[in-house]
């Protein structure tokens, strides 16, 4: 006998059919199918009844197995086994999973499963394993399950076919809004956060009841999510543009208590899904390493009445400050809200009011079959009624007609040949008892058939009015909302800002003295009185031996600082970190604030407040280059700072001003010479450029500052040498140049005056703030210090102690500091007073 089918030996036959395809067509197809399996099967809540397929096929096992409320405890291998062998045939641990956060009062903001036993804790302990725990329905979830064995919603077979399930649960209450969702599909995902079921309730009763409500309408109803574990969520208008848009980030904070008399912060309440005994850990972790000061001990005091992890505080801590900054690392988290449910099946993005009219929808056709499914069932009892009404009143020949009939068959044929009962009716009758003819029973079914006809006409209206519908389900939820809302465990706290470590600190004019050995300190502005030139100065920081000092400048305490350095590094600084001491004091290790290499030396200073990215750093070396940068370009610095500028081998960076590309520069030697040119004569460079030549130096010369001169605002240029002198000079008798020439004379150096330190443009009310070597500090006016033309020598500015040299300048404006109440007297040397002008000199170019 022939076949088609080829055998083993018959070789290589050609296909019956070869059809074409683009392997990418078929991949895209395939990720497509795939896709949509685990959006619709797996990952995401339908918006009607708020749960995922595991969820549903959890309760719905548990309920056909009739594990509810009203039952004993079953063990969860059991519901877990019945589930998968049913329903989800995915494994038991994603099964045992879910029944477990449906128990978890911590997961669940109205808890679906009743557990007993270990099913985890807020610590992140797993549940036990589930054959030590048990578990059945809680009462709110028979709520969703109610009413579906009444045709409320579609079934479709399960996976082998053996069995029905349902598509939907016919849900009495909003589940999604009230117990939240989260879940990862592919190329999307959801969380949803949970509400308060009265809220919920009463948002979707009012509309219900008009349609036409707003999100703002409803937002009077539903505050906000009301997550199981408390919490405070700051502010509103994260919420409200969550409700309106589908999406929002909403700032949940821990409640805490501070407790300044007793020194310690007490943790009652934690962001919702927070971890507590990682917190704990976290927060541990960073009070030794550094990150968070003022902790002296941590411990979690929770038991099985709440939360409590107690900090307790370092006796000098800013209870405050430790408190912001738990606040900023570990006691505030962002709940991304992603209002995403399936919707007919397709995933779609939400605002409130959509995922309450979807779920009014559904409930208005569970209300409508279940009402058409009783009015079946009514309408057969009531025929039934009236064919036993009809039988009653005829009972002696329906009686007899029975008696006459060769059986039952013939009884039923006989009855609706002669008295016009239906089929169902005569079944009904020849199958009654005798005892059912007593005049009780007649009162009992007449009584009966009122309520049923009744109940029909009820119905019928329900199903015929739009109105009476909506009431029903009105109704249906109230009851809900009584039986089972509670208050709100979330507050709302209004987002006031954090306090700061810099909001604790005063803000004024602060001194910096840093040393050679890199020791720092900060101290008022006002500890130095303005003296007449030529004065000693006071005290201005301790040394320890060998040591000296290498900058000083001036800043408020609240000021961000750009801090320039010798070896052309970059680094930013809050002038409130720098330590606050004495005048005798010697300072603290700048390691902690600047991560200083050997050798380096902070050599300017500039505030962050002054700068528009429009403006540009000017920076000047010791062998006479300049160079300027843009602002916009020193962005992002990094802790151990950036490059400002390159600098070849044994040069220096020695000074930095800021500059709009319209400002004059005027650079100065160490030998007293000056050059002045206008700053676009260097053109703007990128941060690792060297820069081109600002002044031709002399052998042996080297360059001593920069001073950018602006004559709206500038009236002099001052100039101070290492042995305490200077002198004011009108910006007039600095001549433009070309830059790369020799310049002028600027001041007469020398062995009296000694090589110049610093030059600087000034106007009427600055001071002069001036740092020996030693330690000294001496603030003047520099409307004190003579003004004479250039190539002088210049007027003692500081009196110097022998061996002692001036180290460092900076120029104070005067609307950093008020008006001081007198000057103090200058100090004489030799007796004589050191204010009278030295004699001028030629200028020589």
């Amino acid at each position: 006998m022939s076949s088609e089918v080829p055998g083993p030996d018959d070789g290589d036959l050609p296909a019956a059919r070869v059809e074409t395809a683009r392997i990418e067509d078929e991949m895209e197809q395939s990720y497509i199918d795939y896709a949509m399996s685990v959006i619709a099967g797996r990952a995401l809540p339908d918006v009607r009844d708020g749960l995922k397929p595991v969820h549903r096929r959890i309760l719905y096992a548990m309920n056909e197995a009739g594990v509810t409320s009203r039952s004993a405890h079953r063990k969860s291998s059991s519901i877990v086994g019945e589930t998968m062998g049913d329903y989800h045939p995915h494994g038991d641990s994603a099964i045992y999973d879910t029944l477990a956060r449906m128990a978890q009062d911590f997961s669940m903001r109205y808890p679906l499963v009743d557990g007993q036993g270990n099913f985890g804790s807020v610590d992140g302990d797993p549940p036990a394993a589930m054959r030590y725990t048990e578990a059945r329905m809680a009462p709110i979830a028979e709520e969703l399950m109610a009413d579906i064995e009444r045709d409320t919603v579609e079934f479709s077979s399960n996976y082998d076919d053996r069995l029905m399930e349902p598509d939907v649960l016919p849900a009495a209450f909003p589940n999604l809004l009230v117990n939240g969702s989260s879940g990862i599909a592919v190329g999307m995902s959801t969380n949803i956060p949970p509400h308060n079921l009265g809220e919920v309730i009463d948002a979707t009763v009012e509309l219900i009841e008009t349609p036409d409500a707003t999100v703002e309408d409803l937002m009077e109803h539903v505050k906000g999510p009301d997550f199981p574990t408390g919490a405070n969520i700051v502010g509103r208008n994260a919420v409200h543009k969550a409700y309106k848009t589908g999406r929002g980030r909403v700032r949940v904070r821990a409640e805490f208590e501070v407790d300044e008399e007793e020194g310690r912060i007490v943790i009652t309440e934690l962001p919702f899904q927070q971890n507590k005994s990682r917190l704990v850990e976290r927060i541990a972790d960073d009070v030794n390493e550094g990150a968070i000061e003022g902790i002296r001990d941590l411990r979690d005091e929770s038991d099985r009445d709440g939360i409590r992890v107690v900090v307790d505080l370092k006796r000098d801590a800013m209870a405050e400050v430790v408190k912001n900054q738990l606040l900023e690392s570990h006691l505030e988290r962002t709940f991304g809200v992603i209002n995403l449910a399936l919707v007919d099946g397709a995933p779609q993005v939400l605002d409130l009011k959509e995922t309450l009219e979807h779920y009014v929808e559904h409930r208005r056709d569970v209300v409508r079959r279940r009402s058409r499914h009783e009015l079946d069932e009514k309408e057969d009892r009531a025929h039934i009624l009236e064919g036993r009404l009809k039988a009653l009143e005829h009972v002696d020949s329906v009686v007899e007609t029975i008696q006459d009939s060769e059986d039952r068959d013939a009884a039923k044929t006989a009855l609706e040949a002669d008295f016009g009962f239906s089929e169902a009716q005569a079944e009904h009758i020849v199958r009654m008892q005798l005892g059912s003819l007593t005049s009780m029973e007649t009162q009992e079914i007449e009584s009966e058939y009122a309520d049923v006809t009744a109940r029909i006409e009820r119905l019928e209206t329900i199903l015929a009015d739009p109105d009476e519908l909506d009431a029903v389900i009105v109704d249906e939820l109230r009851a809900i909302r009584d039986e089972y809302a509670d208050e709100r465990r979330t507050s709302f706290i209004e987002d006031a800002g954090t306090v700061t470590h810099e909001d604790l600190i005063p803000e004024e004019e602060c001194v910096v003295v840093m040393s050679e050995d890199d020791y720092i300190k900060r101290m008022s502005l006002e500890t130095f009185r303005a003296q007449n030139r030529g004065g000693k100065g006071i005290i201005g920081t301790g040394l320890k031996e060998n040591d000296r000092v290498s900058s000083v400048f001036a800043a408020n305490s609240h000021d961000y600082l750009l801090v320039f350095t010798n070896h052309g590094q970059i680094y930013e600084l809050k002038t409130y970190e720098i330590p606050e001491m004495s005048r005798t004091a010697r300072g603290k290790s700048a390691v902690n604030l600047l991560d200083l290499g050997d050798g380096e030396e902070i050599e300017a200073v500039v505030n962050t407040e002054d700068l528009d990215d429009d403006e540009f750093l000017t920076m000047v070396t010791r062998d006479g280059y300049i160079k300027r940068t843009a602002v916009d370009q020193f962005g992002n610095i990094r802790s151990t700072g950036i490059r400002a500028i390159r600098l070849e081998d044994g040069d220096e960076l020695v000074d930095v001003e800021v500059t709009d590309g319209e400002t004059d520069i005027v650079i100065g030697s160490r030998n007293g010479m000056a050059i002045r040119f206008d700053e676009g004569e260097a053109r703007a460079m990128g941060r690792t450029a060297r820069g081109v030549i600002g002044i031709d130096l002399r052998e042996g010369d080297s360059v001593a500052g920069v001073a950018a001169i602006d004559a709206d605002r500038h009236d002099w240029v001052l100039t101070v040498t290492e042995n305490g002198y200077g002198k004011r000079s009108d910006l007039d008798e600095y001549r433009p140049q070309s830059r790369n020439g020799m310049g002028l004379v600027d001041i007469k150096t020398g062995d009296r005056n000694g090589p110049v330190v610093a030059i600087e443009a000034v106007t009427y009310g600055d001071h002069l703030l001036a740092m020996s070597g030693d330690g000294q500090i001496m603030r003047t006016r520099v409307e004190e210090i003579s003004t004479v033309s250039r190539n002088t020598m210049g007027v003692i500015v500081m009196n110097l102690e022998a061996d002692d040299r001036v180290a460092s300048v900076d120029i104070v404006p005067e609307a950093a500091y008020a008006d001081d109440e007198g000057v103090e007297d200058a100090d004489t040397v030799d007796g004589d007073p050191v204010d009278s002008d030295a004699e001028p000199g030629a200028d020589t170019e």
